[in-house]
């Protein structure tokens, strides 16, 4: 069993890193996004208190998205191992992350940190043509990764391995290396 967190900016390459792995190792692949989508779809109490916050621009208190978690996690698939991707975002959400973990007896075996300059992002999201992908929102976006999310690597530094992969290159190259390194 192999449980791994994939951490990476906006534009990193995350998304296509996460399908490959999940393909090749057979995890499931946990996004909150896809958690938060699936549970509104699907009209669940936790989806509906999601959406009230989200309707208003707000963001989904870590409380509900560890609920989530935990029941996404309960499922038959994740007992084989699993992926989450794009959380925990902040410090506080891995310390609830590590407490609800261990509490259903799972634990973190490798974080994958997905490094990219910021020029590189800026120019691939800038690719994809969404409407709100402009350099303003970008930069933005970078500066709040890089003041919430990087001190979660701190965080994990000592506890968990934690796999620098620059993510440079071809996608499939970029997941060599992250192949050749897990193994």
């Amino acid at each position: 069993m192999l449980n791994i967190m994939l951490i990476g900016a906006p534009g990193s390459g995350k998304g296509t890193q996460a399908n490959f792995i999940k393909e090749d190792f057979g995890l499931a692949h946990i996004s909150t996004g896809d958690l938060f989508r699936a549970n509104i779809e699907n009209g669940t109490t936790l989806g509906t208190t999601a959406k009230a916050f989200m309707d208003k621009g707000d963001l989904v208190p870590d409380d509900l998205v560890i609920k989530m978690l935990y029941e996404r996690l309960s499922e038959d698939d994740s007992k084989n191992g699993f992926m989450l991707d794009g959380y925990p975002r902040t410090v506080e959400q891995a310390k609830a992350l590590d407490s609800m973990l261990t509490e259903m007896t799972f634990k973190l075996d490798i974080i994958i940190n997905l490094k990219v300059n910021d020029e590189t992002v800026i120019k691939r999201l800038l690719g994809r043509g969404r409407t709100d992908d402009n350099t303003e929102t970008i930069t933005n976006r970078l500066k709040v990764f890089k003041s919430q999310s990087e001190p979660v690597l701190e965080y994990y530094n000592g506890k968990i391995k934690i796999l620098n992969i620059e993510s440079e290159g071809t996608a499939l190259s970029i997941y060599e290396n992250i192949k050749n390194k897990i193994k």
